[in-house]
């Protein structure tokens, strides 16, 4: 009988993938993985545990936490400081799953003698193995957050629900009577959970007030730190005033200004290409001749695009082209490449030509 680490959640996805990987023979023992401090009352990681027990009794298999709270502060939320006081914006899911649960985590299962560590992602591995597929649900396909893992690490993990929809997990869920068939999905980053964005970072970095300007360098009014913002943003800006609302389209980090214009099709915010670096492939033996075209995503549950991938220089930066101009490309944040249903890689956008 195979062995199966399950990592749980709380959450109604994980929950169903140890439901099925029970029903099709499998030992499965839990695991919770706790990341992060949560000494205040926006944390969830207690009520979520206590979810995993429930769910665990009526399954009747095992489960047990592991603490990786000094791991994430080192991996990934300190990078993701350094990031954000460049004012970039990182995108700290893709950093947790190459860094905590595709490699620590999997670690950890692995030596408790599983032969594989499943997870309630909403994506699919190829029958050799070796292949990242999108999820059949295209509205939760989670592949683009998993664009790191390499296809000897997809060799030792499980994905049982990427061929279902949500709300066939849901359904799954209500009938085996888990107690969290209806919870809510989690939404943003894991740390920062029901928290404001600007109110939680700030008290990790250093304000440092300055200008709102528009593209003629007009003074619009006051930014509190170029790390609270991000390119396309509108809300929070609270510069009112007749016609279109506006949008940042540019941090002006020399001078500390915030560049933003009027109305949701500005030029400014679209981009017919970008330089990007830390390209990483699936298939670590994978090469291809340049232009290539593919489909891409600069954001999660995006349609893809087309684009070309014109030129790599020492496997570690490229340049692509787009068909149709993308809008709010943001550095920091990935590109990920598919062909048809199959993820390939991707890489860290570093900057955008209007």
């Amino acid at each position: 009988m195979k062995t199966v680490v399950v990592g749980m959640s709380g959450g109604v996805d994980s929950s169903v993938a140890a439901y099925l990987l029970k029903q099709k023979g499998y030992k499965v023992i839990a695991l919770f993985m706790k990341n992060w401090q949560d000494n205040d009352e926006n944390c969830s990681a207690k009520k979520d545990f206590e979810d995993v027990a429930k769910v665990c009794t009526t399954l009747n298999i095992p489960y047990y936490n592991v603490n990786f709270e000094k791991e994430y502060m080192d991996l990934v939320f300190s990078k993701c400081l350094d990031e954000f006081k460049k004012g970039v914006t990182p995108n700290p899911d893709i950093l947790c799953n190459k860094e905590i649960k595709f490699d620590l985590f999997l670690k950890k299962a692995l030596s408790l003698n599983a032969d594989y560590l499943a997870t309630g992602h909403y994506c699919q591995i190829d029958k050799d193995q070796e292949k990242l597929l999108k999820g059949n649900d295209p509205n939760k396909d989670q592949s683009y957050f998993l664009y790191t893992l390499k296809s000897s690490i997809l060799k030792k993990i499980l994905f049982p629900i990427g061929h279902l929809t949500k709300q066939e997990v849901r359904k799954i869920a209500k009938e085996q009577k888990f107690v969290n068939f209806e919870k809510k999905d989690s939404t943003g980053i894991c740390f920062i959970g029901e928290r404001k964005f600007k109110d939680f970072l700030s008290t990790f970095l250093p304000f440092q007030e300055g200008e709102i300007k528009d593209t003629q360098g007009k003074t619009l009014g006051k930014h509190s730190g170029l790390s609270f913002y991000t390119i396309g943003q509108r809300k929070g800006l609270k510069i009112g005033g007749p016609g279109n609302a506006w949008y940042v389209v540019k941090k002006d980090l020399k001078n500390n200004f915030l560049i933003v214009a009027q109305g949701s099709e500005d030029k400014l915010l679209f981009s017919n290409s970008l330089i990007a670096t830390n390209l990483t492939w699936i298939n670590e033996n994978y090469s291809m001749n340049t232009p290539f075209k593919c489909k891409a995503k600069v954001r999660y549950r995006q349609s893809d695009q087309d684009c070309i991938i014109e030129k790599i220089e020492n496997n570690e930066s490229l340049y692509v082209s787009f068909l149709t101009p993308q809008r709010a490309v943001t550095e920091g944040q990935s590109i990920v490449f598919y062909k048809d249903d199959i993820c390939l890689g991707g890489a860290i956008i570093q900057s955008s030509s209007p």
